[in-house]
């Protein structure tokens, strides 16, 4: 018997994003659970963004995108299609075959770690700016009350 050849893929999984914000461990859980029923074996794994999808699906109009990488024999792709299908949790799935892909494309930041790592940068940088005004605010309070230090024996 021949051993199968595993080629590396890139799944875009669409889910609710009610159920992706409620418990991500479920979505996280039913996706791997589909992918190793299919023996994949799973090499990323992101929340890659939330949208608003172009049409419903369902009473659907807001979903999460997920942005998995996996290696899987390409027999067994239709039945990680057929499992998304018979999901309750996941609504679609898009599955590209992706060899020429690099260890360093895999990795990149997907939009949603981009805006997270922004709205920190931003956080970050108001909160020293806040530290900073307070900082500034303590001096001029120290500038004025050595002023008011001053004899009548000068």
């Amino acid at each position: 018997m021949e051993t199968a050849v595993k080629r590396l893929y890139e799944g875009l999984f669409l889910v609710d994003s009610a159920i992706a914000a409620a418990d991500w461990q479920l979505v996280t859980d039913t996706i791997n659970r589909i992918l190793a029923k299919a023996e994949a074996e799973v090499v990323s794994l992101h929340k890659w963004d939330e949208r608003k999808l172009s049409y419903d699906i369902g009473k659907v109009s807001r979903g999460t995108y997920i942005l998995v990488y996996f290696n899987c024999d390409p027999l067994r792709i239709h039945e990680i299609e057929r499992d998304v299908q018979l999901s309750e949790t996941l609504l679609r799935v898009m599955i590209l075959r992706t060899d020429r892909m690099s260890r360093e494309d895999i990795e990149k930041p997907t939009p949603i770690m981009v805006a997270e790592t922004q709205a920190q940068a931003a956080a970050e940088a108001q909160a020293r700016a806040e530290a900073d005004a307070t900082d500034d605010d303590d001096d001029a309070d120290d500038d004025f009350d050595d002023s008011d230090d001053r004899t009548d024996d000068d």
